[in-house]
Parts: C-alpha cells; sequence; structure tokens
C-alpha cells in the first residue's frame, strides 16, 4: 500500500461494536454494519484516508451505507466458502453440537443434518478454535483459516453450491473518501475486475432482497468472462425451509437484482412475513 501511495503508511486501529460485544450473538447485536461504522468514521473525520473491511461485513443496503464514502477497490478475492474444524459432516455422530454464531450456517447444517444440536459461538479464531465442542466442530470461513496459515485444521470445506456463503465473504472492501481523487485513483492498482464483479451481483441480490434482511440468506458469484452467474440463498431460521436459485447475465448488479426479484416471487417474500 505505500507504494500505492508513495510514501509510509501508517495503520490506524479501530475497535468497533462488534469486537467490543463477543457474547451478543450477531444476529442481536444487528448484522451487517457492527464492524465497519466506527472504521468509516476514521476516514471521515481524517484520521485515516483509508478503511479496509471485511466486505461481508459492509452494508449493502443503500439507508446504511456511509455518506461522504465510496467502495474505491475491491481486491483479488480468496476462498469464499465455509470450512467445518474438529470433523467433517459425515464424521459427526447423531445429535453432535456445531458452534456457530451465524444463522446462516446453522440453517444450512440443519437442513443437511436435523439431528445436529447448535450453540452459539463467537470470537476471533482463535477463540473458536479453542472451543470445538467434544464429538463437535466449529465453522468459519475458509479465507480467514488462510489468512492465519490455520488450512491444516479444516476438517471439510462445504460446497458453495449448497452451503452458500455470505455476500462477499471472502472479499476485501477498500472504502475512501469520495471527494479524495489520490487516495481513490491510487487504489484502482488494486482493483480486481472479476472480484469487484462478483461482489457487487451480491451485494445487489442482498440490497434487493432487503439489505438489513435478519433470516439467513447468502449469494455466490463466479465469473467466466463477461458472464456472471450468481446463486442465492433464503432460508429459515430452522433450516426446514431452504430456497435456492441461479440466474446468469453480464451486468452484476441487475443479475442480483433480479435473481433477488424471482426469489421473493417464488418464496421468498413469504418467508419474510412477520
Amino acid at each position: 500500500m505505500a507504494s500505492l501511495l508513495g510514501g509510509a503508511v501508517e495503520l490506524v486501529v479501530v475497535e468497533t461494536v462488534g469486537d467490543r460485544d463477543k457474547t451478543t450473538s450477531l444476529d442481536q447485536l444487528g448484522g451487517q454494519g457492527i464492524f465497519v461504522k466506527e472504521v468509516q468514521e476514521a476516514v471521515l473525520d481524517g484520521r485515516a484516508d483509508l478503511a479496509v473491511h471485511s466486505a461481508k461485513d459492509l452494508p449493502s443496503n443503500d439507508a446504511l451505507r456511509a455518506p461522504g464514502l465510496m467502495l474505491a477497490a475491491v481486491p483479488e478475492r480468496a476462498d469464499p466458502r465455509d470450512a467445518l474444524v474438529g470433523a467433517a459432516l459425515h464424521d459427526l455422530a447423531p445429535g453432535a453440537t456445531i458452534a456457530t454464531g451465524s444463522a446462516r450456517r446453522r440453517a444450512l447444517l440443519a437442513d443437511a443434518r436435523p439431528d445436529l444440536t447448535f450453540t452459539d459461538l463467537r470470537g476471533n479464531i482463535a477463540t473458536r478454535l479453542d472451543r470445538i465442542p467434544v464429538g463437535g466442530a466449529v465453522v468459519t470461513a475458509v479465507a480467514a483459516l488462510h489468512r492465519l496459515g490455520l488450512t491444516a485444521r479444516i476438517a471439510q470445506v462445504l460446497d458453495a453450491a449448497t452451503f452458500v456463503p455470505q455476500v462477499a465473504q471472502g472479499a476485501l472492501a477498500v472504502e475512501c473518501r469520495d471527494d479524495d481523487g489520490e487516495v481513490r485513483d491510487a487504489l484502482a492498482a488494486i482493483e480486481a475486475a472479476d472480484a469487484r464483479r462478483a461482489v457487487d451481483a451480491e451485494r445487489a441480490w442482498l440490497a434487493t432482497l432487503g439489505g438489513g434482511c435478519d433470516l439467513p440468506v447468502g449469494a455466490h458469484a463466479t465469473c467466466d468472462g463477461t458472464e456472471v452467474r450468481l446463486t442465492g440463498l433464503l432460508a429459515s431460521y430452522d433450516g426446514r425451509v431452504v430456497l435456492r436459485d441461479t440466474l446468469t447475465g453480464t451486468d452484476p448488479t441487475d443479475l442480483g437484482a433480479r435473481l433477488a426479484a424471482r426469489m421473493l416471487d417464488n418464496g421468498g417474500r413469504r418467508l419474510l412475513e412477520p
């Protein structure tokens, strides 16, 4: 990053509400936005020139976006899939316990194995790996394990077609002030076109679905030339209803909106009703 900006880079470490509260479930804390607000404020008030987020934490709903900031770059994306640590799904005994703080992961695992039991788990990767239930497993992102050099701990990587990942999982999102042309132009050097198109499609899908939807949801896009293939997931909390659909197109934002609308018309809207 220093070479991009033409000088030394100072790291500004910011603690968010999601970092401070390690006991309340992510769904109860408010989902998207709990790991980004304080970081965005540091850029807006001039303490920092850019913000680096896990793209999955960045709100897709226009109403929740920070005025004055722009998503300037999405670098090359890491593996977006989920992984089990402790034991593979087929090796878990009936009634085994899975620890996860994600409603999406819980619903999909309950759909695959209705016999499983679940317990909530928050904290960093080291904390989670220290709390693997006896005879059970924890679920975490492959990308997080890879970045920490812990892929040897993986018992099973879950197929993205069935265990559809969280929107933008595995990707980074770099924001800057929308009036800061120098930083914006510098960040263009780390933009990965296919990663950006995939993330744009997934975020557009979630925004059309409702953005702040607190049901188990996920989306996964891949690119092949000019074509984007997007799979969306919408489920009930108990995993008894799981809707998956796939659509292809060339315009990522339009594709995400069309797939979300089709899923809403094909049963999704009933899931969203109180």
